[in-house]
Order: C-alpha cells, then sequence, then structure tokens
C-alpha cells in the first residue's frame, strides 16, 4: 500500500492555481496607455502610440501630457460598441467591450492628423475602418496618412 501525505500548504496553493484559472478573462485585462502629444515621434499633434493592439476587455488610457486642449473621442467603432468623448487635458479610460477596429481623433487637432486607432481580437470592420480614414483624412491640413499608418498594422 502506498500513502500519499499532501502538506496544508500544498493543497492551498493548489486551490490558489485552481481559483487563479477559473478567474473571468477581465482579471487578466491590461491597460494601454496612450498619450496625447503636441510633438513625438511622428510629429506634432500626435497619440503616442497611434496604434494599440488589445485583447477585449482591456482598457486604453489617454493621458494628457501638457495643456494643450487635447482630447480623445470615438470616430468608429465596432456594431455594439460604446462611443467616447473626453474632456480637454483630462485622462481618460476607454473599456474595450467589443471586438474590431476603433477609430479615435483629439477633436480640435483632428485636422492636423491626430488620429488613432486601435484592434481588439479579429478586424472584423476593417474595410468599414479603412473607408472611414479615408473619409475623414481627406480634410486633414497635415499628418494626412496617420489613419493609414495606424491601420497598416492590423493583422
Amino acid at each position: 500500500m502506498i500513502t500519499c501525505v499532501i502538506s496544508r500548504p500544498a493543497v492551498l496553493a493548489a486551490a490558489a492555481l485552481c481559483a487563479s484559472l477559473a478567474a473571468p478573462a477581465t482579471a487578466l485585462a491590461a491597460d494601454h496607455v496612450v498619450k496625447m502629444l503636441n510633438a513625438g515621434k511622428d510629429g506634432s499633434m500626435v497619440f503616442e502610440p497611434a496604434f494599440v493592439k488589445a485583447a477585449v476587455g482591456d482598457t486604453v488610457v489617454f493621458t494628457p501630457t501638457e495643456k494643450a486642449a487635447h482630447n480623445s473621442a470615438s470616430v468608429l467603432l465596432p456594431a455594439g460598441a460604446k462611443p467616447w468623448r473626453g474632456a480637454a487635458d483630462t485622462e481618460l479610460k476607454v473599456k474595450l467591450d467589443k471586438e474590431g477596429v476603433y477609430l479615435y481623433a483629439c477633436e480640435p487637432h483632428k485636422m492636423m492628423g491626430m488620429v488613432g486607432a486601435i484592434q481588439v481580437g479579429k478586424p472584423s470592420n476593417l474595410a468599414d475602418a479603412k473607408a472611414a480614414a479615408a473619409k475623414e483624412q481627406a480634410a486633414f491640413v497635415m499628418g494626412k496618412d496617420r489613419y493609414d499608418k495606424a491601420l497598416a498594422q492590423v493583422r
């Protein structure tokens, strides 16, 4: 006869492991910080990074770095996603609860190409995002290819 002795700490560790594996996916959600900048690696009036790849349940945190009336507002969303519009120079947290491509812009500086894109899971609405981006970019006075550059990273 073989006897197996399991210590109390081993039982507690196993229980903790089982509990963490059973936790909802939102417990593993990530925060993605996007800075709102007057100047960055891609020029003036930019979001950095301009493209974020995220998972359903993740949060994007739009962070102002200097007073310049920057905000973030949704431009195009996957079906069923909630639109957002942040106040000027104020941090904004956006929870991503639908799969697809999101386009956003700084309202006061959109004409200057201060825009970005987020991919959440599969890019099921990529064709719609590209069409909306082309229409928006036609009105830009600078940074006319920023949506294109962001959407080129969608996989």
